[in-house]
Formats: structure tokens, sequence, C-alpha cells
């Protein structure tokens, strides 16, 4: 399989190209950010992690091994691309697949192989579970493209709240811009929470954490009695 984005290449049996191309996925390419649910620190990704494997499925057992040309995975800040050569049933179009449809795998000694190996839950569902797991993570259903050279699968993220040309002086004073925000709002409530933060300022609970990160490399901030029940202390005054 081909990473895409990076260049990375997995190799191995079908099986364990699956495991490593989704740990690859998780681990390496996408970045993932941090919310809350309740008080437990969790780790969310862009693109809900089990629609993913689907489409990773989907396309392993759907591939045209014949071609020898690999699957190949394009990743973005904001979207995600799987695409396979394998073709679709004879007479069949998008929306054959978008609908209650048989299974009909372009090669079904793999997708039997995989069935018994407990990776594929039942025929002809996994377009149905895609759609459902981006429903459930608010997330716009995949969209789906066929042509003479293959399908392609496109995930795309729910907000993205800064192009992926931005970079450089602009993402610097941006996030100057933010850490004086912090501050600010600090000093007008030091209970303020890592979560109330990132509402405020409209960026994710990560962004927040490296910045007060920084805040207190650089001096200008500590953190005073636990994490639950204390308060922020800002130990410089902020120009201006």
């Amino acid at each position: 399989m081909d990473g895409g984005s990076g260049h990375g290449n997995v190799h191995g049996h079908l099986f364990d190209q699956a495991d490593k191309t989704l740990d690859l996925l998780l681990t390496k390419y996408l970045r993932a950010y941090i919310d809350y649910e309740g008080i437990i620190r969790v780790e969310k990704y862009p693109f809900p992690k089990d629609a993913l494997r689907e489409a990773l499925l989907n396309a392993i057992v759907h591939k045209d091994y014949g071609s020898g040309v690999p699957i190949q995975i394009s990743v973005y800040e904001d979207k995600i691309y799987f695409w396979n050569d394998g073709q679709l049933p004879e007479d069949w179009t998008i929306e054959h697949l978008l609908h209650k449809h048989p299974s009909k795998p372009y090669n079904p000694l793999i997708a039997n192989a995989f069935f018994r190996a407990g990776l594929i839950e039942s025929w002809g569902r996994g377009i149905e579970k895609m759609q459902a797991e981006c429903k459930e993570a608010g997330v716009p259903a995949p969209t789906f493209n066929y042509d003479m050279s293959g399908l392609m699968i496109e995930f795309r993220s729910k907000d993205v709240k800064s192009s992926p040309k931005s970079s450089g002086k602009s993402s610097g004073k941006s996030s100057g811009k933010t850490a004086v925000q912090i501050i600010r709002l600090m000093g007008e409530n030091s209970h303020i929470t890592i979560p109330e933060l990132a509402e405020a300022l409209g960026v994710t609970t990560r962004a927040i954490e490296k910045q007060i990160s920084n805040l207190q490399k650089n001096g200008q901030l500590k953190r005073v009695g636990p994490a639950k029940g204390g308060h922020w202390e800002i130990t410089i005054k902020e120009n201006g």
C-alpha cells in the first residue's frame, strides 16, 4: 500500500497490512486533538477511526491485484482519500453502493478470509457503516467517485479553522495572540478550565494546552493546586 502524503509504504500479508496501515494513519499522518468528556481527557481524530477502517478493508477486498498498482491513501489537514483500482460489479453505479445492496466483492476469497477472521462484521454493510460512523461523529458523510481507473472514497473533517496554506509569520502571530487572550481570560477568572478557554477562543483544547505549556515554560503562568479545584496564577504582567 502507498501511504500517499508522506509516501509511506506498508508491506506484509494482507491482515498485517490492514493493521499497520491503520496504525500508521492514526499515529503519524492524522493529528489528534484533546477533548474532555466530563473530567476525562480523550484523544479524538478529525475522521472517525472505524469509518477509516471500513474504507481500508473495502479497498483491500475490492482491489484488482492483477494490476500491480497499490492502494493509495492521501492525507490532508481537512480531508483524506482512499483509492484503489478495483472495479464495481457489471452494470453497477455509485447509486447502487449508497443504498442497500448485496455483497459482490471483487475478491470473494479475500473477503471470506477477512470475514472469518472477524475483520468484516457482515456482508455488504461497509459503506453503510462508514456513513453511520461519520454521522455519529458529526462529520460529513464520505463521498464516492468511480471511473474506469478505480474507486475513490473521500472523507472530510467537520471544521477546519485554518487553511492548509496558512503558515509562517501568520501562524506565529495567531499563536501569540491566542496566548495573550488566554492570559486575559485567566486574569478575569483564575478558575477557568481548558475546555472553557477553547470554547471562548474558538480553538481546540490541544491548542490551548500547547499555549499554556509555553506560558509556563516562559515563567508567565503557574498552576496552583490540583487540576480539579486549583487555579491559575499569572506570574508576569502582560504588556499593553
